[in-house]
């Protein structure tokens, strides 16, 4: 019987508990035999979440290896050792391993995901077994057991209940309901409910924030709803980012040209009848000029730099490649509640005898005024009180914050006394409670009696409908008792439906004076003949910085997208109030959501703005829409339902103050400040570091292919090798590699957050940049080239010395080359000099380490070099600046052809 019960989840809810407790073979009164439940538990499994096994460190370290150029990096290590060039071995293994333990630190934590899902789950319950009553922990539950629950719990399992007595749960972090839930035992209609309206239902992960209740447990570990989403993390992959893939076809570029290049040569020097190992060590040669050594490196230093600039801005990454994935998001995906909201309840409005008063301030600090009337007199006076002594929630400071302790609708009520000065500590003192009357969720109210002097009083507040068909009279803004008329309760009624079309929850709150203490605190008999004092209208306010940075995506071509579990009225008004666009209007719900197959969605999810009442699941397919849409996107959570959703999103960001753990460990990204706007700052730095990493490649490939060009020139023309092989290799990791890292941190253009994404499908350079590299790499290769043929024919019939003149020439022409890479159209001087200090003092480094290899003894003997004079040293000074003055004319010409061109 038990098994059959584990299959009816979708009729949970529909069921009575008399006929779940015959499908679960439980008797209600005394629960599980202890002997049946060890049964139970060897056949379920114990009470916990499903656990992926975590990665070993030699699997992440292993990770590190797998990119192609990395590979490539390695043939040619162990090409260089077999020809004896054990000081290239060396440098090209270093950089390799180098490379991978930077990589390794990073993501060593990355992929614990399912841990924190454990340890959420983790907690104790009170279990009826035997007819006792007794506390276990969580991981022995078992379907069939009869759990007790009260305000503090967290919720051990999925339950149904059996009965509740005002039981209310906080299922944000499940289900993106901002409010607390009112919870029942009554069955509900046998169809597909949303999770946020299965009031009869109780789940795992979700806490009890006021009332008691007994439920009986359902489904446990993986049958649960936190199981599923702990299920669908394990099915999402994680997928390589945009410039991951960029690199992997880079490094096949690459391997072709390589390979293309060693071909070309070995086969026409044995054309022309050159010694097969000479061809062979000439190949090799042109090889290794073709691959950028420290081009791994260089590009996982620009992620660091970049992830520490961030985290000034409150934005931590997880995953170094996800840095730059952010500067290609299209689309933002983002949860409402404590993202785009507060995630406090705030009263902004006060009605009272058909007048409405403003209310200042947003959150739980007692900040702000009522404007329209004095607080300490009058029905006002009288409305905030009752609004403090018909209360079970208390305000705490916590670290220069203030916090709700019980339900966020009443906190927001204490709050609104707190700013006419009233605590709820000094009326409780003044008027001890007498008895109380729970919230319930048929009748929609509760009731508190108080005693106030010689009298007795009933505060009563609940929902306005409800709350007002049991007035007789109403309370004057002058503080007197009046009849209440027909015309009167219209106007009320009014101001109702005006407060809930602007999506606010509203409360209304009356009292009555009563003879006697009660007897028994009946409804019928209390809650009846009361005088309505007024109306108090709350919100969970809109983030200030919000709307600013909704604005800022906007104008960077950025479409953002609210995914909530909130109802589709007040998400709506959320997205008016955040400025998102005109397609805000076009809303779907859950419900809705499950009536559209996944082509249906792929196709209308560009014209839809607003999400509401959605599940995991839902949240789910909407990233895998936009996906297939070509999109890439970037997923916003907080709660344990965003997880999923937020793994299979191109960039997760997670909440850092509000976010659960297990959100935290699922994304790329955590915000730590929780404002939305920092997502903003994060796209903008993704952006700028794209751009820095794409000036990097550029400078290194203009650099390589001058090299090539040098060597296969030499070769073609019948000369010695321009260069050894440990000239290219220092050239490769050292002269050029301190510049390309200084390239990394140049300042970020001004108009970085007003161009469109850039396509993610999209190659790392373009037509117009891979031109521009063959034409600089052309130049350079040139100057290089006539130096060489120079030395080498007239100034001296010397190999060493021509092949000195030659290394020193290449290494001037790239440092200055660094300074012209700074920008696609604009000029050094335009830009400035000295706006990147760190590449000025990166060309001076790198110039003195190569003076220093020149002028040691020790360098000379390694490098094979001779020392120059100083009439040698300006012949290279002056044909080396040649490629730099035709560069920036070229830049000057292009400006002139092109006057209009946006800077990139």
């Amino acid at each position: 019987m038990v098994e059959q019960g584990q299959n009816i989840q979708a009729r949970w809810y529909a069921q009575s508990p008399d006929e779940l407790a015959r499908a679960l073979d439980v008797n209600l009164a005394e629960g599980l035999r202890e002997d049946d439940a060890a049964r139970r538990l060897s056949m379920h499994g114990r009470n916990e979440l499903p656990e992926a096994p975590p990665p070993s460190p030699w699997s992440i370290l292993g990770a590190q290896f797998t990119s192609l150029i990395v590979w490539v990096l390695i043939g040619a290590a162990i090409v260089s050792g077999l020809l004896g060039e054990w000081v290239d071995t060396g440098a090209i293994l270093a950089i390799v391993l180098l490379n991978g333990f930077l990589g390794f630190v990073q993501e060593y934590r990355a992929e614990q995901s399912l841990a924190a899902l454990k340890t959420l789950a983790v907690t104790y319950a009170r279990v009826i077994r035997g007819g006792s009553r007794r506390q276990l922990s969580s991981t022995e539950l078992v379907p069939g057991d009869i759990i007790d629950v009260e305000a503090g719990d967290h919720i051990p399992a999925d339950a149904r209940l059996i009965h509740a007595a005002a039981l209310r749960t906080q299922e944000a972090a499940l289900t993106g309901e901002s409010t607390p839930v009112d919870k029942s035992g009554g069955v509900l209609p046998d169809n597909d409910l949303p999770l946020a309206d299965r009031r009869n239902m109780l789940f795992l992960g979700t806490t009890v924030t006021g009332g008691k209740g007994r439920a009986l447990i359902v489904a446990t570990g993986r049958g649960t709803e936190l199981g599923r989403i702990a299920t669908l993390m394990t099915s999402v992959p994680v997928e390589p980012t945009p410039l991951q893939r960029r690199l992997e076809q880079f490094g096949h570029v690459l391997l072709l040209l390589s390979l293309g290049i060693v071909v070309v040569v070995f086969v026409l020097g044995l054309w022309r009848g050159e010694p097969v190992f000479d061809m062979f060590l000439t190949a090799v040669s042109l090889a290794v000029a073709a691959i950028p050594e420290g081009l791994p490196a260089i590009v996982t230093t620009t992620l660091a730099l970049g992830v520490m600039r961030m985290v000034t801005r409150h934005a931590l990454i997880r995953r170094l490649p996800a840095v730059e994935t952010l500067g290609a998001a299209t689309v933002i995906c983002t949860d409402k509640t404590g993202t785009l909201t507060k995630n406090e309840m705030t009263v902004t409005r006060l009605a009272l005898d058909g007048q409405v008063y403003e209310v200042t301030g947003e959150g739980y600090g007692p900040e702000g005024d009522i404007i329209g009337g004095d607080p300490r007199e009058g029905g006002l006076q009288q409305l905030l009180l009752s609004a403090l002594l018909c209360n079970d929630a208390t305000l705490k400071e916590v670290d220069g914050s203030w916090k709700v302790v019980g339900d966020p609708t009443e906190g927001a009520l204490l709050v609104a006394g707190g700013k006419a000065g009233w605590r709820k500590e000094d009326q409780e003192r003044a008027h001890p409670v007498v008895g109380e009357i729970p919230f319930d969720s048929e009748r929609k109210m509760m009731t508190v009696v108080r005693r106030s002097g010689a009298d007795i009083v009933a505060y009563v507040k609940g929902a306005p409908d409800i709350l007002l068909g049991r007035c007789r009279d109403y309370l004057s803004v002058e503080g007197e008792v009046r009849p209440l008329t027909d015309s009167m309760r219209e106007s009320i009624l009014s101001i109702n439906r005006q407060f809930a079309g602007q999506a606010l929850r509203v409360v209304a709150l009356a009292r009555r004076r009563l003879d006697q203490e009660p007897s028994i605190y009946d409804s019928e008999t209390i809650e009846r003949q009361l005088v309505f004092l007024g109306l108090a209208a709350m919100k969970d306010p809109l983030r200030p910085e919000a709307k600013v940075a909704v604005e800022l995506c906007r104008s960077a071509g950025i479409a953002t997208v609210m995914i909530t579990g909130d109802h589709k009225e007040t998400a709506l008004a959320i997205a008016r109030e955040a400025g998102f666009p005109g397609g805000a209007t076009q809303a779907l719900s859950g419900l809705e959501l499950n009536g559209l197959t996944d082509g249906e969605l792929s196709a209308r999810v560009r014209d839809i703005a607003v999400y509401a009442r959605v599940s995991a699941e839902h949240k789910l397919r909407i990233v895998r829409a936009w996906r297939a849409q070509g999109a890439v996107v970037a997923m916003t959570g907080d709660g344990v339902n965003d997880a999923p959703a937020v793994r299979e999103a191109d960039i997760g960001i997670a909440m850092g103050l509000t976010g659960t753990d297990v959100t935290k460990d699922a994304s790329d990204m955590v915000v730590t400040d929780d404002n939305f706007a920092s997502i903003a700052a994060a796209v903008e730095e993704g952006r700028s570091i794209y751009d820095n990493i794409r000036k990097a490649v550029h400078y290194l490939l203009s650099c390589n292919l001058s090299e090539v060009l040098v060597m296969l020139g030499s070769t073609l023309l019948g000369w010695p090798l321009p260069l050894l092989p440990i000239h290219i290799l220092w050239i490769n990791l050292v002269t050029d590699g301190f510049p390309a890292l200084a390239l990394a941190v140049d300042p970020k253009d001004p108009d970085v957050m007003k161009r469109p994404p850039r396509d993610p499908q999209a190659r790392l350079l373009d037509r117009e940049r891979f031109l521009a590299v063959c034409l600089q790499g052309t130049v350079m290769a040139m100057v290089t080239l006539a130096v060489f043929g120079i030395s080498l024919t007239i100034w001296h019939d010397e190999v060493p010395f021509a092949r000195t003149m030659t290394f020193t020439t290449l290494v001037l022409v790239q440092l200055l080359h660094a300074f012209s890479c700074r920008h696609e159209r604009y000029s050094l001087f335009q830009i400035g000099v000295m706006t990147n200090r760190a590449l000025v003092g990166a060309v001076l480094l790198s110039a003195l380490l190569q003076a220093w290899i020149l002028l040691s003894a020790w360098g000379q003997e390694i490098f094979k070099v001779v020392p120059l004079r100083a009439d040698e040293w300006w012949l290279m000074l002056g044909l080396g600046v040649l490629p730099f003055v035709v560069m920036e004319l070229w830049k000057v010409w292009r400006r002139m052809r092109e006057p209009v061109a946006e800077a990139r």
